[in-house]
């Protein structure tokens, strides 16, 4: 027996010994804590860390796959959306809550399919608000009554932002810094600007009410309304039409009257002549929101989309309306100053004959944009119901393409002239909207860089399932999904919703080689990309 147990022993031993020594090679995660009892502090355990000598295997990570892959197309196209008079949304001013959505909702589905990426919404008709403001009244144009909400309640641009978000489309809130009231709005009430700020208004002899744009209370209410929409809504840009002060027919087609703020002006020493003294309190103002926007959210773009001509004869040849003489806008000044960041004369004549033609407008716009803004003209979609008109469009967009090659983009006036005819829908998606862009990128504005987004690619019998996501989702605006077959290259661009796609692992008789995938931020930024080789 004593035998038995001295083998016994002596195997125990040596498995002791040899479990000692192969502990040594093994991998270990964490160093473990020891509790030891000390003889003097017997009711205090203490926690003793233990050196062992650890060998830990290297993993090495993944090699990255590096692949050229192909530019993406860009272009800014996008619609005026008008809510004054009810020409475009709502339709009627007596539409309920749901009725009101279902428009809504239509417009952005008809822009997503024809492969637009922006709606510029008119959220400001008349000093009024198609959103809550505790600044101005409901608009009569929502509800057929100013000062009046929706019921059931809803905040229409707080819905349009949401809803053109989930389709990839930027959102603008177009407003008109200095109209008071609109000769389709209504009778004037308690609740209109013109009857809150009587000493800021005037009224002008066709019955519109209009805000003096040299009064300082002007600027100051108009800059109050622009940065509370900034501020309290996730918009991608502010935009200004070209109403500055009105056009002479609105008054009968006599001077502004504004004499009240011009004596007071001459009384304080002012120096400047009248039309001077008048562009010089635009230029203020525009200055002045542009900073603003900036200084609150540095990615909200802002736009103006000045009347086409600025003098006549500028350039040779040009005849017209002169804006600088007449609306006292200097938006030559503007854009040279670089106070926006996009620009969109409305050149709404065709390319034929010279004395107001498209192009040659184009170009001298062009011409002053020193400081490298987004040039992207508005064009009179609306125009005439025919074919060769649809055709003129087309010619447009082709030749915008070639005379601001670097950031191109259109914007369409209005919506009804697309939706209402399906020829020029038809002629403009079939020819040059016929693919998917992105909208160009902003570089004089700051974005922090994107991190590269994750793919995973899972293989089935006949297709590859990928799917692809991102640790900022909140700040992805699309995604770009690109594919190699048979070491040819395409791309397609996603919501960014859109998260997941079922790949052919053959097409055309080609192979699936290579899938890689980017996000783009909300200033159409690409991140750096995720590449994966099929196995």
């Amino acid at each position: 027996m004593k035998h038995h147990l001295l083998i016994l022993s002596v195997a125990l031993f040596l498995f002791s010994c040899s479990s000692k020594k192969n502990r040594k090679t093994e991998e270990i995660k964490a160093t473990p804590a020891v509790i030891v009892q000390h003889p003097d502090k017997k009711d205090k355990p203490q926690r003793e860390k233990v050196n062992i000598n650890i060998q830990e295997k290297k993993v090495e990570a993944p090699k990255e796959i590096a692949v050229e892959l192909p530019e993406v197309q860009r272009e800014f196209r996008a619609a005026w959306i008008a809510s004054v008079a009810n020409i475009n949304w709502p339709s009627k001013n007596f539409l309920s809550t749901d009725e009101q959505k279902q428009e809504a909702i239509q417009i952005l589905e008809f822009l997503k399919a024809n492969n637009f990426n922006a709606a510029i919404f008119q959220v400001r008709p008349s000093s009024d608000a198609m959103y809550k403001s505790d600044l101005e009244p409901w608009s009569y144009f929502l509800t057929g009554e100013q000062g009046k909400a929706p019921f059931p309640y809803y905040d229409p641009l707080e819905f349009w932002v949401e809803e053109a978000h989930k389709r990839g489309i930027e959102l603008h809130v177009w407003l008109n810094p200095y109209r008071a009231h609109h000769t389709s709005g209504g009778k004037l009430t308690e609740a209109s600007m013109a009857k809150k700020m009587p000493n800021s208004v005037v009224r002008l002899k066709q019955g519109w009410y209009w805000f003096d744009p040299s009064k300082q209370s002007t600027q100051d209410h108009a800059a109050r309304v622009v940065m509370d929409i900034v501020k309290r809504y996730n918009i991608d840009g502010v935009h200004f039409d070209d109403y500055f002060y009105p056009y002479a027919e609105y008054n009968g087609g006599q001077d502004f009257p504004d004499n009240d703020s011009w004596n007071d002006y001459k009384k304080n020493g002012g120096t400047l002549a009248r039309a001077d003294w008048r562009r010089n309190s635009v230029n203020t103002f525009i200055e002045r929101i542009y900073k603003e926007i900036k200084a609150e959210k540095n990615f909200v773009k802002f736009g103006i989309s000045p009347f086409g001509i600025w003098k006549p004869g500028y350039p040779a040849g040009i005849q017209g309306s002169s804006q600088y003489d007449q609306l006292y806008a200097d938006a030559k000044l503007w854009l040279n100053k670089g106070w926006v960041d996009y620009y969109t004369p409305q050149l709404y004549w065709p390319i034929q004959p010279a004395k107001q033609s498209f192009t040659t407008l184009l170009k001298w716009w062009e011409s002053e944009n020193t400081m490298h803004r987004h040039l992207w003209p508005g064009i009179n979609t609306v125009g005439k119901r025919t074919a060769e008109y649809s055709t003129e469009i087309v010619n447009q967009i082709a030749a915008m393409r070639n005379i601001v090659p670097d950031s191109k983009g259109i914007v369409h006036w209005s919506l009804a002239g697309l939706i209402k005819n399906p020829t020029m829908t038809r002629a403009i998606f079939e020819g040059p909207y016929q693919n998917k862009v992105l909208i160009p990128r902003t570089p004089w504005l700051n974005a922090n860089p994107m991190l590269k987004p994750t793919l995973l690619l899972t293989a089935e019998k006949d297709f590859v399932f990928a799917k692809w996501q991102h640790k900022q989702v909140d700040q992805v605006y699309h995604w770009i999904l690109y594919c190699n077959y048979g070491g040819e290259w395409s791309y397609e661009i996603f919501d960014p919703s859109v998260t997941a796609k079922q790949l052919a692992k053959s097409k055309n008789g080609k192979k699936l080689l290579y899938v890689a995938v980017k996000a783009v931020d909300r200033l159409s930024n690409e991140s750096p990309y995720m590449a994966e080789k099929i196995k």
